[in-house]
């Protein structure tokens, strides 16, 4: 399996039979981009697609960024980042409204997991303290809530920094 030039994760992975990770296109950045900014959190915190495309698109060996298929479609983008707090850092997991409730989000995070449990301490990521939603389907998969990182994106809103302990 070929790996990003960082070398931590696998440049394509098969999660499941019809869902696959593959590189994010250069030229898919701004469908990306345009999907996630008209869905929460996003959108709540004002993100503009612009901004987060130059993101998406801005050459960086320590964050990966992959889309995901189901299916052959393009159901949502997975963003990683590594090295970080003695794990890796989950950035994005955005998965687009028709691919949701479908156990996509779930797929992924077994497959951190699991890929990240002989390499790595943590598994990191944050939600929005607002993202009800993400803070149980995190609590779900182990992650704790370690931190409050108050007006991050946007004053007046707080990300919670939330931490899966990999080893014990």
């Amino acid at each position: 399996m070929m790996a990003f030039p960082g070398g931590f994760f696998p440049e394509h992975a098969d999660l499941d039979p019809g869902v696959r990770l593959r590189p994010l296109a250069l030229e898919e950045a701004g469908a990306a981009a345009a999907a996630l900014v008209a869905m929460d959190p996003w959108l709540t915190l004002e993100y503009r697609a612009e901004s987060l495309e130059a993101h998406l698109r801005r050459p960086d060996p320590s964050f990966y960024k992959y889309a995901l298929e189901k299916g052959g479609e393009l159901a949502g983008v997975v963003c990683l980042r590594h090295p970080w707090l003695l794990g890796p850092y989950l950035e994005t997991l955005g998965l687009w409204p028709g691919f949701q409730g479908q156990g996509l989000g779930e797929t992924v995070i077994n497959w951190l997991i699991e890929s990240c449990r002989e390499r790595a301490r943590n598994l990191w990521t944050a939600v929005s303290a607002f993202n009800h939603r993400a803070r149980r389907f995190y609590a779900r998969h182990g992650f704790v809530e370690v931190g409050v990182l108050t007006d991050l994106v946007k004053p007046g809103f707080n990300e919670i920094l939330l931490r899966r302990i990999l080893v014990s």
